[in-house]
């Protein structure tokens, strides 16, 4: 270890560390070329190619015209899916309560009259099964 000394292994961490940020841009730009909708298919086929074939300036490229829309759709996504997952657990939590309020509703008709006995346990087992 005499011939590497601490210096350089902070410069080769330095370097791993900016090789693996360049690969999370690539990556990140690559999936916002083919998510927006509003780039019609020549438009991502000439960002990607340029993306490709001329790395650096193609992701500074990208980044400086299209940086401000890509935050966008970030924004929206993050949004769609915040608003999909309370959604969900509404509809989950609400399923339980369902059949309790459909309950307490055939218990009201059954008390007025409006219903037999007969006709409450048929459509209580229902409910229940």
């Amino acid at each position: 270890m005499d011939d590497y000394p601490l210096l350089n292994f902070f410069w080769t961490m330095l370097w791993f560390f900016v090789w693996v940020l360049w690969f999370f841009l690539l990556f990140k730009v690559i999936t916002d070329i083919f998510r927006d909708h509003t780039l019609g298919g020549w438009g991502k086929a000439g960002w990607l190619v340029l993306v490709l074939l001329l790395p650096f300036l193609g992701i500074f490229v990208y980044l400086i015209a299209r940086g401000r829309s890509m935050h966008e759709r970030d924004r929206k996504q993050a949004e769609e899916q915040q608003e999909a997952f309370r959604s969900y657990v509404q509809q989950t939590a609400g399923a339980g309560s369902g059949s309790a309020d459909e309950l307490h509703k055939l218990a009201a008709l059954k008390d007025k009259g409006d219903i037999t006995q007969e006709e409450f346990d048929r459509a209580k087992a229902k409910i229940l099964a």
